[in-house]
């Protein structure tokens, strides 16, 4: 049999039963209809929906509420997609835990349950690898393999909660991958994540990060969505950026500013600018007086992340002092900013880390 990767475009039951329906993949009122098509009464498709997306079965054979009859069909003409954990570690300093999964066709990817007072978050992965070739990042060496369909990032959050017993209440897209590069899987996934029926974890809960893919911001802006749009700058100058992203040679700063306008003015969510230091590359005092003027009367945030180093990149993470100079600059200029807490530094932290010491291991 074969799996299909997304299942856009569904109207019913497949003309071939050789490829078999993704059915975490469908949503509430495609399921109903899948259900439907195969002379099955809608009313299943709830029983199904709710052992798939709030009591996380592993198998149709769970279900123990619909027939065995029932039960056989759905095994022959569809998938229920469950991740393997290949690795589990857990940090001795914070309790922060990151997982490595398999996916059905051998590529891995790596999620993070990381615990705070307020509740617990989930960081995942959109794409199997990455195409954007950030300079400092792990994810993004050896390049893109694929996206992540709806269900693959579903089941990250689903795997993670009933492996760490411990119910998530966020959810951040800025694991491996470029989550707006997956855009319609994407859109998707936080409908299904934020369903009633499903999760229900609160739209206001998740945040999203993007390098910058202007068209797919501005579309974001249209959806509707209440998320959290993280925007990844790293640089306050189109020349330093252009060194460090190879996205900002296509969509320069003006643009990606002018669309995290756009989004604010759709969507009335204040903006997050991801920064990550490295150490005299982009953490002097006139980089911060130069990243004032870029975002000033612009309702956002600063998350200031000292870079995690990685043995295939050249860079390093800036000192306490240049970090703390740092923010207080654009304290005083009146910015909301914080440093990022390091998380699971003891565990491989940074994205990617893990999923790069697997596929390069011996």
């Amino acid at each position: 049999m074969e799996k299909v990767d997304a299942p856009y475009g569904y109207h019913g039951c497949p003309k071939s039963m050789d490829i078999k329906v993704d059915t975490k993949s469908l949503d509430f009122g495609e399921l109903q209809s899948f259900f439907a098509s195969i002379g099955e009464k809608t009313f299943r498709a709830k029983q199904v929906y709710q052992w798939m997306h709030e009591k996380l079965a592993e198998s149709f054979d769970e279900m123990t509420n619909i027939s065995k009859e029932l039960r056989k069909k759905l095994d022959e003409t569809c998938t229920l997609t469950c991740l393997k954990p290949v690795e589990i570690l857990t940090s001795q300093i914070d309790k922060t835990q990151k997982y490595l999964f398999c996916l059905e066709d051998g590529n891995v990817v790596e999620s993070v349950l990381m615990k705070y007072k307020h509740g617990n978050s989930v960081c995942i992965s959109s794409q199997a690898g990455c195409r954007m070739g950030c300079r400092f990042c792990a994810s993004g060496i050896g390049g893109l393999n694929r996206n992540l369909t709806v269900s693959e990032m579903l089941d990250e959050i689903y795997r993670i909660q009933k492996i760490s017993g411990e119910r998530v209440s966020n959810v951040v897209v800025m694991g491996t991958g470029e989550p707006l590069d997956n855009y319609k899987n994407m859109i998707k996934f936080i409908h299904m994540v934020s369903d009633e029926q499903g999760l229900n974890i609160s739209q206001r809960n998740i945040t999203l990060s993007t390098c910058g893919l202007v068209p797919q911001m501005r579309s974001l802006a249209e959806e509707g969505l209440q998320i959290t749009l993280a925007v990844s700058l790293h640089a306050s100058r189109q020349e330093k950026r252009e060194a460090l992203m190879p996205v900002a040679k296509k969509y320069r700063l003006e643009e990606v500013l002018d669309a995290c306008r756009y989004y604010f003015e759709k969507t009335g969510r204040r903006i997050t600018f991801e920064y990550s230091l490295i150490g005299g590359s982009n953490d002097s005092l006139e980089d911060a007086d130069a990243l004032y003027q870029l975002v000033k009367g612009l309702n956002c945030h600063i998350n200031l992340i000292p870079v995690n180093p990685v043995k295939e990149r050249e860079f390093v993470q800036s000192n306490k002092k240049v970090i703390l100079d740092f923010k207080n600059k654009l304290e005083k200029c009146g910015i909301n900013v914080t440093i990022r807490r390091e998380m699971g530094q003891d565990i491989n932290g940074a994205c990617g880390q893990l999923r790069r010491s697997y596929i390069v291991a011996p």
